[in-house]
């Protein structure tokens, strides 16, 4: 079985290079554990907000990187009744596919999307059923495991990966979690029992994944990473270890994600407020700063 170490590093060797500069503009967001809109499918309650969100940087010129756990497909045996509950988001990505603007990569809760066959079969056509014929969707989409964003003036990387590389558990054993999920805390779930496998619920499992993924950054030269899976926010200081995270997509009634864009990086959220006058609004809130990329050293 391999370490933790070398998942990363593998990661990382086999990753999708992506060159940018201070003109581009990336929107990463991850775990949004798109569901069939049962009362088991967290994204549910923020579909409204992340549709927005996603609409006003498609709008913007954005590039869009799903750092993985996008579908849920660990409580759910397929992809057609997911898309079918989120058709809109996914015609929104399509938009960007077209564009050449969607990057993508796999988690444990999609970890069936390494497999290109899969991809293939349920990601690249959908049925109309009013025109009664299959009609393109995401056309030779490709998952990764890693993407590099490398600055084309000053070398400058980050690593974009959804981090569960350190999570043994959710890595080498995600089938027997995916059984788990499904025969145990799918049912319980929805009764309001949260499955406790998770990092996002486990206190002690969320400190251990940071905890091997940041000894792997400083091994690293202080590699600046950027990942999912724990659902908690990071923002590191400059001169701390390089170790972000975007957060999820399921918090309770927000959302959150990081921007890359004008050379800085920041971390926000998105959630819906009222405004003066009562009306409810969706809003773009800042969380932590922009910060230069390139006061984070590592090149």
């Amino acid at each position: 079985m391999f370490s933790s170490k070398k998942r990363l590093d593998n990661a990382y060797n086999k990753a999708k290079i992506i060159n940018f500069d201070d003109d581009s503009k990336f929107i990463l967001f991850s775990d949004c554990h798109r569901g069939d809109n049962s009362f088991a499918d967290d994204f549910a309650n923020n579909r409204n907000i992340y549709f927005h969100a996603l609409k006003h940087y498609f709008a913007q010129g954005f590039q869009y990187c799903e750092l993985g756990d996008g579908d849920e497909l660990w409580e759910n045996l397929s992809f057609e009744p997911i898309f079918e509950a989120h058709k809109n988001v996914y015609m929104l990505m399509k938009q960007f596919h077209e564009q050449q603007r969607l990057h993508m990569i796999w988690g444990n809760h999609d970890m069936v999307y390494r497999n290109p066959n899969y991809v293939k079969k349920h990601l690249e056509t959908y049925f109309d059923a009013e025109a009664g014929d299959d009609k393109p969707l995401l056309n030779d989409l490709t998952y990764h495991e890693g993407i590099i964003l490398k600055h084309i003036k000053t070398g400058q990387e980050l690593f974009l990966t959804h981090g569960h590389q350190a999570d043994p558990w959710n890595y080498s054993f995600w089938k027997w979690s995916r059984f788990l999920v499904r025969i145990l805390w799918k049912p319980l779930n929805v009764i309001g029992i949260s499955d406790p496998t998770r990092p996002a619920k486990n206190h002690k499992e969320l400190i251990k994944v940071e905890r091997r993924t940041k000894k792997w950054i400083t091994e690293n030269n202080n590699r600046i990473t950027i990942a999912g899976h724990t659902h908690r926010p990071r923002f590191p200081e400059p001169g701390d270890i390089p170790f972000f995270n975007d957060g999820s997509c399921v918090h309770p009634r927000c959302i959150t994600g990081i921007e890359i864009e004008n050379g800085n990086i920041t971390l926000i959220k998105w959630l819906v407020d009222t405004n003066d006058d009562g009306v409810l609004q969706i809003v773009r809130v800042v969380l932590e700063g922009p910060r230069k990329l390139t006061d984070y050293s590592y090149k």
